[in-house]
Parts: structure tokens; C-alpha cells; sequence
């Protein structure tokens, strides 16, 4: 529609709207003054607001002179004007839409396609045990399911898991993959991950954390719900620890086809709650182990969170970030971080960088992107740098044990509030 016509029509459609006020107005004038005149008057011209069109001979009842309305209204009655207001304003409003409809519409970024389950568990660093546990789990359940479908006898299998291991070893991370690939495969209907603790499932008062408890559980219908540290829930004495225990153990039972639990956090506490209780016993017999990383892993992770942010580490630089990584996992053998650690180094790291450059008059990308020894002088003085080949051997010394964390894996430098937070994938939002 062209920019006049568009006028035209706005101006027609706003003269019908005032037409109908008119209108309305007229006919209430009308009825107000035809209905309240005095016994024995007779109309002359002008003697009513609604024109000069005169009275009608004749007696109305109680001595009235006239006999019906007058001037403009008359008309008016024979319709009902707020009709006819409302779909005047009707009208204007689809032309007001039609116009909103001519604005060019912004163009919708294509979304990104999601990236197959099975090939982002082979992307993660390390964790090999953890990836032949995972297609060895898949594999059995889609066959099983397939055979369900085809009217054989399937072996019931539980998929609920239990994951042990030391922080930062990717548990978070890789139960965020198995609810992608549980719902891939058919055994999920929205593979949706809720992460929680004690906090998100305990409430203050008896009768309250079953509705706590059962708030989550509404969420992870159709997914996983991932209980970090689990073990805090069976406390000794914990009334309320207890009843979400309960609440998710009938939860099970209940939606069994449509709903699993990963429980996870330090290996042994792990075993003791999981074998202090029968239900959870009877429902949790998969254990999966998360063992912790090694030194060149660690490396691989830290190189990669320098490439996700464009951050470039010259080699003997490099030699240097490894000897701190090395020192850091010695000093903190019994309570290392693993992924987190190098999390928290590689943001020490960039933050001296950025110290650094901004004392800079102009700096280039170039300034801005690499990182120096110097960005490491908190640290350096503390390392003695390793010869040839010390850096392996302290890598060996260190054995393997536990696990990492896969939001570090994707390691976005995160606020000290995540570090706190159960295993939060650096990828997550």
C-alpha cells in the first residue's frame, strides 16, 4: 500500500470514528431533552441544543408538545452507534498493524546446529575410561530398547548412575552428554540436565523439602537430575536429608520410563551413602570412577582455553606454565582441583596480562594476545624451572587418580562464585 492511500485510508477511518462520537453524543442529547419537558410547552425553533428543525403538532403524553427526537440524533437511534464506534476503532487498529507489518524485519541469525552427543564426549580431554564406559552404557541400553520394540524379552536395566571422583574431573560435563545421548536414543523425551545439592533439595521446615524436593524433580521430567554431593543428603539424625532421599526414591518408581538421577562426589562418602540405604542400593548399581588428570592433560586444557580466547603462549613460556601446574598439583596432592586449578591459574594469568597492557600507551592485538613470562612473575619466583625432562617425571609422580572437571575442559574464566558452585560446565550460561 502506497504511503498516500495509506493516508487516506487513516483519515477516512478517523472521520468514522468522529462521526460516531457525533453520533452518540446527538442521540443522548436527544433522549435527555425529548424525555424531560414541561406539561403544557410548546417547541419552538432553537429551543433544544439538538438544532432548529421545530416540534411535531400534536400532544405527547403528559402535556408534552413533540413526539419524537430532534435535530442530528434522530438519526442516530436507528442504529447503535457504540457498535459502530468499536468497529471504526477495530479498523483503525489493523491499519495501525498493517503499518507496524511494512517495517523490514530483522533478519533471524540461523541457529547453530547441535553438536552430536557421542562427538563431544570425544572431544573432552583425557577421560578415556569414562568415554568406553559411556558407548559400552549406550550401546547396551539402545539394543535393549530395540529389542523391547520388537516384541523380545529385554534385561531391565537401571539408568541411574553414581559418579565418584575428585573435583574438577568433567561429572557435571559428562552427565550434561548422557542426558543428550539417553534422549538421542530414545530413552529420554527432552535430555534436559538439572544440577542441584543439598540446598536446591532441603528445606527448613518438616513437610517442606518434599515440596522443595519435588519442585526439582518437575524440572529434570524428561532428563537427568544431577545431585552434587549426595552424600550430604544421609547426615546422621537428618530428618530433612531423609525425606528428599524419600521423595526421589518414590520419584524413581514413578516415573521410571521418563526420568533418571546421577548422583555424584568424593568416592568413598559416595559408597557409604549409596549402601546405607536399600532403596538406593536396589536403584544405583552403576558406578562410573572420574580419575583425575595428568600433567600433560592439564596442559592440553590450559592451551585450550588460550585458543578459545584468543590468548597465543610462546613455548618456553609454555614450559614455565607447565612447571607451575606440576608445583600447584604436588603442594595440593590430597585436595587438587584439577581442571578448576588450571581454571584459576589461567585466569591469574590473564589478569596480570591485562595489568600489564594496560600500562601500554597503544597496544596492538598482538600485545594484547600473547602472553609473557612476566604475566607469570607472582609465580616464577616460587618454581624452580625443571630441566630436561623433569616435567615429565614430576607429571609421573604425580599419579592419575581422579577426575575433571568438564566445564573447564571448555574453561571460560568464571567468577569465584562458580568456582563454588557443583562442577559448572564453563560452557553453560
Amino acid at each position: 500500500m502506497g504511503n498516500g492511500m495509506k493516508r487516506d485510508k487513516e483519515l477516512e477511518t478517523l472521520q468514522k470514528i468522529t462521526n460516531m462520537q457525533k453520533d452518540l453524543l446527538g442521540s443522548l442529547y436527544g433522549d435527555f431533552f425529548t424525555g424531560t419537558g414541561s406539561t403544557g410547552n410548546t417547541g419552538s425553533a432553537g429551543s433544544s441544543p439538538a438544532g432548529s428543525a421545530g416540534i411535531n403538532a400534536g400532544s405527547a403524553p403528559g402535556g408534552q408538545t413533540g413526539s419524537g427526537p430532534m435535530g442530528p440524533g434522530a438519526g442516530a437511534l436507528d442504529k447503535d452507534p457504540v457498535k459502530d464506534a468499536n468497529e471504526a476503532l477495530k479498523e483503525a487498529q489493523a491499519l495501525f498493524a498493517a503499518d507496524a507489518n511494512l517495517k523490514p524485519k530483522e533478519e533471524e541469525k540461523p541457529k547453530e546446529p547441535e553438536e552430536d552427543p557421542m562427538e563431544a564426549l570425544d572431544k573432552l580431554i583425557g577421560l578415556t575410561t569414562i568415554k568406553a564406559d559411556v558407548k559400552e552404557l549406550t550401546a547396551f541400553v539402545k539394543v535393549q530398547k530395540a529389542r523391547k520394540e520388537q516384541g523380545l524379552k529385554s534385561v531391565p536395566v537401571s539408568l541411574h548412575l553414581v559418579f565418584t571422583g575428585n573435583p574438577g574431573t568433567g561429572k557435571t560435563t559428562v552427565a550434561r552428554i548422557i542426558a543428550q545421548i539417553y534422549k538421542q536414543i530414545g530413552v529420554l523425551s527432552k535430555g534436559q540436565l538439572i544440577e542441584v545439592d543439598r540446598s536446591g533439595l532441603v528445606a527448613g521446615y518438616v513437610g517442606q523439602t518434599a515440596l522443595k524436593t519435588q519442585e526439582q524433580i518437575a524440572k529434570a521430567k524428561g532428563g537427568v537430575l544431577f545431585i552434587d554431593e549426595a552424600y550430604a543428603l544421609a547426615q546422621k539424625d537428618d530428618a530433612f536429608g531423609q525425606e528428599a532421599i524419600d521423595t526421589i526414591l518414590k520419584a524413581m518408581e514413578d516415573n521410571r520410563d521418563d526420568f533418571v538421577v546421577i548422583v555424584a562426589g568424593y568416592t568413598g562418602p559416595m559408597r557409604k551413602f549409596i549402601e546405607s540405604n536399600p532403596g538406593l542400593k536396589s536403584r544405583f548399581n552403576k558406578y562410573i570412577e572420574f580419575p583425575d588428570y595428568n600433567i600433560d592433560e592439564l596442559q592440553q586444557i590450559f592451551e585450550m582455553n588460550c585458543k578459545k580466547y584468543d590468548y597465543r603462549v610462546d613455548e618456553d613460556v609454555m614450559r614455565q606454565i607447565r612447571a607451575l601446574i606440576t608445583a600447584r598439583k604436588i603442594e595440593n596432592i590430597d585436595n587438587f582441583a584439577n581442571a578448576r586449578e588450571v581454571r584459576n591459574l589461567f585466569e591469574e594469568i590473564i589478569t596480570n596480562q591485562a595489568r600489564r597492557i594496560a600500562a601500554l600507551e597503544n597496544p596492538s592485538n598482538e600485545d594484547m594476545m600473547t602472553i609473557t613470562l612476566e604475566d607469570l612473575k607472582e609465580d616464577v619466583v616460587e618454581v624452580k624451572m625443571p630441566e630436561a625432562g623433569e616435567a615429565e617425571a614430576s607429571g609421573d609422580a604425580v599419579e592419575t587418580a581422579g577426575e575433571a572437571d568438564g566445564d573447564a575442559q571448555e574453561a571460560a574464566p568464571e567468577s569465584a562464585e562458580a568456582e563454588g558452585a557443583p562442577e559448572e560446565s564453563a560452557t553453560e550460561e
